[in-house]
Order: C-alpha cells, then structure tokens, then sequence
C-alpha cells in the first residue's frame, strides 16, 4: 500500500519575521473538537480533530474511528501554526483566523515540495459526515469490490463493513494491504468514509443501487476512480503467502546491509545466526508497514529470549541517504522499535528485487519473510492487514503466533 519543514515561509505568510514559539501571540485556538476538511478539487475530506493545551504546550488528536493519533509538534509563529504529524514527512501549515478558524494546507513532502492540499477547520463538535436522511439499509458484512474495473488499473479488493445506526465504519483489504482505519456515515442509501494519517487522505462515497455499491474513491490531490462492490460474504482474495517465492537456485535469504547506527547487519552474523528469523521489507512511509511493525515488535519482544531475531530492510523515498536514516531514526523512536532497522536503499521495487535477488520480486510493502533456525525460507508474506480489519487482523495474530511457536520449538543445526 500507498515529512522537512521551511520555517521560513512562516513569516512569509504571516507578512512579519518573528521567532518560534510554542504558544500563539493572538488569537489562541479554541481547545476541544475541531473538524478539519481537507479539499480535494471540490471534495471534501473531513477528519475530527481533538486541540488541547497544558504546560507542556499543544496537542492534537487524529481520529479515524478507533484510531487515535497524538500529534505533538505544534509551533506556532505569530497567528501562523506548523503541526508535524509524527510517523510521516507531512505537516499542517496554517494561519490562525480566529480562535474557531485555521486555514492553510497540508503538505506532504515525500510527494514532491509543491505537493499540498487546502484545509479549514473549524472548531465545535462537528460530525465527520452530515447525515441527511435515516440509513435506508443495512451494509455491515464483507463486499466483494473492483476497482477502476475493465480498465488497466484494475484491482480488487474485500469491502469489510460495520455499521451501527447511521454508522459506518470499517475498511478495504487488497492483495498488497489494506486501507486502514475508515470511518463515516450512511445516509439514506448513501455512504461515505474518509481516512487521514499523515500519509493517506482517502475518501470513499457510493450509493446503493440495487444489490451493489457503485461509489467513487479520492486519494490526495488528483487520484480518483471508480468502484463497484456486491455483498458476498465467501469472497477471496489470493493467498498473501502465495505471491512472492524465492528465485530458483535459492534456498536462503542472503543480505548485508548497514543499519541506521552504522554497522553492517546480515541474517548470517553470530548475532542472527541460529535464530528464527522475521526479515521485514519495508518504509518508514508505508502506513502498513507502520502496523506490521507494531505487531513484529509486540513478538519480538515476546519470543526473542527464545531466540526469535527480526531484522527491517528498510527502501526510503528520499535521494539522500542521510535524510532516509534521519526518517527511519525518527520512525524507529517514535514506534519504540526494539529490533534491528537497516538501510537498503531508494523506494522502488525494482531497486528493491536487485538489492533482494533472491526473491522472483518485491509485489509489495511490506513483505515479510519467514526463517528457520537452520537459516531456510519457510514462508514470505506478501502485504499486511492491519487492526483495521477487525477480525481478520486478529485472526493472522493468533496464526503468527502459532507459526512462531512451531518454529521456535525446532532444532537448528
């Protein structure tokens, strides 16, 4: 699946040169519920917001449904605000109108410098989505879904729904990961979700006809296409351990790189050597990766007393190694990481399979390949379903867990 700050263009909006501080000269921001909506050419893509305000200084609060992210960077500059989200190269720059109206843009770096979008937020306690009429129908379950369907970018997907009232929430499972945390309404026989993450801005609309969902589906500044979905509960999706394999000829998985601290790591050093083994293909970008790195780190420190080892591979989207190890330092701290993060090289997947040449291709971030103590292959996974997925995230924990036990109660050589 699919953040650099310029402190100088404050005082170029603001029209005044001034030092930063953590608190606003005038007005200050309401503290409470805000809702932010960001403008996607004409649509627009809410996201609840929580502002406080203590000795320590600001905070903001993301919600996307059940999950809630802390934001803490927070300057501000005159009536001007920067808000760093805290995972992504991506923040808010604003300028405070008054104590209920911000308006700015959201700039996501790893997008290219220009890449923005407008925002106002507002304060009060504003729904996500206005509904307009009582939910006509009930679309809680699993839908079968094709996206831009009959055209090149085709792709399919499991629309997994729970709905409460006039509540909507759940998310999209694809081959290569998830959508993550959705949320939203269903008004009449409509519905609409959004996400932001400081990585992702989705926003989903569809109405009912019939037995089908034909909807519309935004992301960022100028994707959007269209998607269909019919409710049946038994569809599948290829097996995620069924789509990347090693190349003939290759039994092991075989690397050297230098983790962000600086000495070279392999899965064949003492430190490794003799353990079962998680090897993480991933970016610090990779809202994914992000979950799957939560989850590996909850078993890394259960089981590495056991002799469990997990080592990150790390491909980032900067040119410049330096700032990629400065983003996956940042990741590393803010995620609390406990295992090793090695630097591999630029995002792509092409650069990514000949730095890999044992695996026939990398399908996806992330992907996770399974080692025995003996140093064999025994399974690669291909994508990661998150907590946003409810019981299917909940199913593969148990399934790793498992997996994990098996492997570990193995002899090595």
């Amino acid at each position: 699946m699919r953040p650099i700050r310029i402190a100088f263009l404050a005082s170029v909006i603001a029209g005044v040169s001034c030092t930063a501080t953590q608190e606003p000269r005038f007005p200050a921001p309401r503290t409470g519920a805000w809702r932010l909506d960001l403008d996607l050419n004409g649509e627009l893509l809410p996201v609840p917001i929580e502002l406080d305000h203590d000795t320590a200084g600001w905070t903001m609060v993301v919600q996307n449904g059940e999950e809630h992210i802390v934001v803490r960077d927070i300057e501000f500059h005159a009536d001007t605000v920067h808000i760093r989200m805290p995972l992504y190269d991506s923040e808010f720059r604003g300028i405070v109108r008054n104590d209920s109206v911000i308006v700015g843009a959201w700039h996501n770096y790893l997008k290219g410098p220009d890449y923005s979008i407008p925002f106002t937020a507002r304060a009060g306690q504003h729904p996500r989505f206005d509904a307009f009429s009582p939910a006509k129908a009930s679309l809680a379950g699993t839908w079968e879904t094709h996206f831009s369907r009959g055209t090149p970018d085709a792709y399919d997907a499991i629309g997994l729904f729970a709905q409460d009232g006039a509540h909507l929430s759940g998310t999209f499972g694809t081959e290569t990961g998830d959508y993550r945390f959705l949320d939203g309404v269903v008004s009449g026989d409509s519905l609409a979700l959004s996400c932001f993450d400081g990585s992702h801005a989705f926003l989903f609309k569809a109405e009912l006809r019939n037995d089908s969902l034909l909807g519309r589906y935004w992301s960022g500044v100028h994707w959007q296409e269209p998607w269909v979905a019919v409710r049946n509960p038994s569809y599948r999706l290829r097996d995620p351990d069924s789509l990347t394999f090693l190349r003939e000829g290759y039994t092991m998985a075989d690397f050297s790189f230098p983790s962000i601290d600086g000495p070279m790591v392999s899965p064949k050093d003492s430190t490794h050597s003799g353990k079962v083994l998680m090897v993480q293909v991933m970016g610090s970008w990779c809202p994914n990766c992000v979950d799957e790195t939560r989850l590996l780190d909850e078993m890394y420190a259960e089981y590495r007393d056991r002799g469990l080892g997990v080592i990150a591979v790390a491909f980032e989207k900067y040119e410049d190694p330096a700032k990629a190890v400065a983003q996956l330092k940042r990741f590393r701290d803010n995620l609390d990481v406990r295992y090793d993060i090695v630097y591999a090289g630029r995002a792509n997947k092409e650069e990514a399979s000949a730095k890999l040449p044992f695996l026939d291709h990398v399908m996806s971030y992330p992907t996770c390949i399974f080692i025995d103590r003996k140093g064999m292959v025994r399974r690669i996974r291909t994508g990661f379903y998150g907590p946003g997925t409810g019981p299917h995230y909940a199913n593969y924990e148990r399934n790793l867990r498992s997996f994990l036990e098996q492997l570990l109660a193995e002899p090595g050589n």
